[in-house]
This record gives C-alpha cells, structure tokens and sequence, in this order.
C-alpha cells in the first residue's frame, strides 16, 4: 500500500501537533488523499527559494525500501506549516496490517541525540563542564583521565564499541541479548576488555560506549534514571505524546510497527526483533517514537527551543566522517546533492531504521523509517528520502557506488569507504 497524505495548518505550532496525528494509511490504496480540512493534495510551491518537497519521489523511495526486503516503509515532512506523509508496505508480517505514520518505532541510535540534549542541558546550568575529564564526574570508571565529556559525546575517546562482539553474528548475538538486562558498567567493562581504538581525541570512531557512559554521566549529576531526565527535559516540554523509554521491559506499548532483522545468511527467514529490552543500548539507543514526534524534536532543537545558543554551537562543532557526513557533539550533518545540509541522527536498532534530520533553521524536516535492519540495500535506499524531502524534485538521481564497508548483506552506496555506524560498526558484511 502506498499513501500520501496533506494537510495545511491554520493555527498554532500546538494545534498542527493535534491534527497531525490522523493516520497516513487512511488514505486509499495507490492515491493522494488529503486528510479531512486539508486544502490540497500535492506540494505547496516553494517559498523563499526553498524547493517544495517531491513527494512522488519519496513515494518511490518507499516502494524500493519494500523491493529491498523491507515489510513496510514511512516517511513524514513537516514543513513549516505543512505536513505530508507516505507509506508504503506493512507493519506485520503476520496479519498484513498496513503501516502508517501514527505507528511507534524503536529510534535506535536517534536515542544519542536525546542524550546529548540532557547534558548540554546541564552545562547550559554550570553542572557540567564539557571539555572537564569524565574522571571528575566518574571517578575510576575509565582507564585514561584524558577523555573529556566532549570526547564521549563527538565519537572521540577511543573506547571500543563492544556491539562490534556482541553483534558479530547478527541473529544469534541478538537472541542471545533479547531478555537480557545489564547494568550501564557492565556494558563499559565489555568494552575495556578490549583494546582502544585511538588515544583520546585523535580520531572520530562512533562507539555505543560513548553514549552508555553519557548515561551514566546523566545519572550521577542528576540523581535521576535517563528516561526521567528525557522525560522532564524534553517529552514533556515538547509535548511529544508517543515517545517513552521503557528499558528493560521488552515490548513497545500502543500501536507500533513490528521490527525484522535480516539474517546474516542469504534467504534465511526475517526474524521478528520487536519485543527486546534493548538494555545492550540504554541511552545510546532505547528510545521509542514516531515520525511526527521526532519531526517535532529534531526541530525544536535546531530551532534553539532545547538548549542555549551558545550550547548549540557546541553540539555544531564538527568533526568529519566522510566526503558528506560530519558529527557534532550526538548531532549528525549531512551535506546533499543540491548543496543543502541537513541535521539530525540516523538510528538503527535490530528490526528498525531510522533517518530524522532538519533544516539548518528547523522549519522543514523528515523522518523516514523501513521495519528491517541488517540490509545495507535497505540503508542505502533511505538516504534518498533526504534527498526528495529537502533537495525536491529537481535534484539529480544518485548513483549508487558497489563494494564498500557498509554494515548489512547486499551493499551500494553512494560514496566510498562508508560503514553504517549504529550497530557493530567494525562489521562489514556482503
């Protein structure tokens, strides 16, 4: 199924949070329906040199996701004022029930930009000193007093990711984690078994260690857990009204997609991964959300509506990734075909991948969202909902590039030498 649907909104921020919580799959198979009140089906034009967003490119996008091996695909734009939605495929691979917007989903690593928004907090309040020694605030936990918050937070320490062991085998590593609940040092400890990957603050080199300690950071100078810290913080302030943390219980309350994680092995059978305690990720990655709330998020932040300006520009000090990537402090830029960069996260949490980025002034976003993971055609493919949702209709095809690093079996890429970085990123697979 295939759906698009529009709606205009006539009031404020708040009420647009309101109206836009209609399911996009009610709209009839194959068709552009707008949703009652709406005023028309296709793109508003584009408004101060701003090209509208193509959505028939985005719905494209979407239906390859679902030739590629993904159940179902989603995607919503908000637009400074208007919100246009997609979908294409289902959320259950069981009763066929058609996936929508109004579904919650596990954001994965999108979860790293929660995280980093609550510490940046606390240095906007003199709590916490970015460039001080985790040392200071953790005393003992790592094994070089040289790494910084601002290190832990930009990829930088040098600690080993251990999803790199623990998903080497993408089923098995996964059963094996399912149910299972570990304590935020546990996870450190799994990762001070080996060695580290580069002194600290010589290289980028994402790790999920980083973030597990930024967790831990919240929680020493908060004296609360992080999902309280997210919720006073942000989901409250932010009215984000299907985003929760649930760690450790293991399923996604309310309506949600169901996740499927691709076998290592070609033509294995896709195993459902939505029920987990996702406590291998914590605060580098347990957050569930929606398209909408994440659209909301991404924006108010880029908008400066979740930290001060001055902590913003800290989040916005880049280092490279590669020819189109750069990382902040838990904060993504990509750099598009059309000369546009966007901002925002990337997440990928077995079952689930996830793009949320927005404009440099937060007024037009996209998040996009395929149930699979471990399918690197399947990544690859979503990179183009950015190019359709902020580069419009009149921006180049990309070409995709064969045999780099990417995480996940049947690879193309569109630059060299690039590895998805959310799960076992010193993984490569084809």
């Amino acid at each position: 199924m295939v759906s698009r649907t529009v709606r205009r909104a006539t009031a404020s921020a708040a009420a647009l949070l309101t109206l836009a919580a209609v399911p996009a799959h009610a709209a009839t198979h194959g068709s552009d329906t707008p949703r009652p009140g709406g005023t028309a089906a296709l793109p508003r034009p584009a408004v101060a040199g701003r090209p509208a967003p193509d959505m028939a490119g985005l719905r494209a996008v979407l239906r390859t996701l679902t030739a590629q091996g993904a159940p179902g695909a989603i995607a919503r734009i908000d637009d400074h004022g208007t919100v246009y939605t997609a979908a294409a495929g289902v959320d259950d691979r069981t009763t066929r029930r058609a996936i929508g917007n109004a579904d919650r989903f596990r954001i994965g690593s999108i979860t790293k930009s929660f995280s980093a928004v609550v510490l940046l907090q606390l240095a906007d309040a003199h709590k916490l000193d970015l460039d001080a020694s985790v040392d200071r605030y953790l005393p003992g936990l790592l094994p070089d007093k040289r790494i910084t918050v601002r290190h832990i937070l930009s990829h930088r320490s040098g600690l080993y990711d251990y999803t790199n062991s623990m998903f080497a085998n993408s089923v098995s590593g996964f059963e094996a984690v399912r149910d299972k609940v570990f304590t935020y040092r546990q996870l450190v400890q799994l990762s001070l078994s080996h060695a580290r990957t580069n002194a600290p603050g010589a290289a980028y080199s994402y790790s999920n260690t980083n973030f597990v300690v930024a967790g831990m950071l919240i929680e020493k100078l908060t004296g609360h857990s992080v999902g309280t810290e997210y919720r006073d913080r942000i989901i409250k302030p932010l009215k984000l009204r299907d985003t929760l943390y649930v760690h450790p219980a293991t399923q996604i309350p309310g309506r949600h997609a169901h996740g499927y994680l691709t076998p290592d092995r070609a033509g294995a059978q896709l195993v459902d991964a939505t029920d987990q305690t996702v406590s291998w990720a914590q605060s580098a990655g347990a957050v569930i959300s929606t398209t909408r709330d994440l659209n909301t998020f991404f924006s108010a932040l880029l908008g400066g509506k979740l930290t001060s300006a001055a902590q913003l520009a800290q989040m916005e000090r880049w280092t490279p990734v590669n020819s189109t990537t750069r990382y902040g402090l838990g904060l993504r830029r990509r750099d598009l075909s059309c000369g546009v960069s966007v901002y925002g996260h990337t997440g990928a949490v077995q079952g689930f991948y996830t793009y949320s980025f927005t404009s440099q002034d937060g007024r037009r976003s996209l998040t996009a969202l395929a149930n699979t993971s471990n399918n690197g055609t399947v990544l690859n493919t979503m990179a183009r909902t950015l190019e359709s949702a902020f580069c419009g209709a009149r921006t180049k095809a990309i070409k995709p590039i064969k045999g780099s690093s990417l995480t996940g079996r049947g690879s193309l890429v569109t630059e060299r030498n690039v590895a998805y970085e959310d799960i076992a990123p010193g993984i490569a697979r084809d």
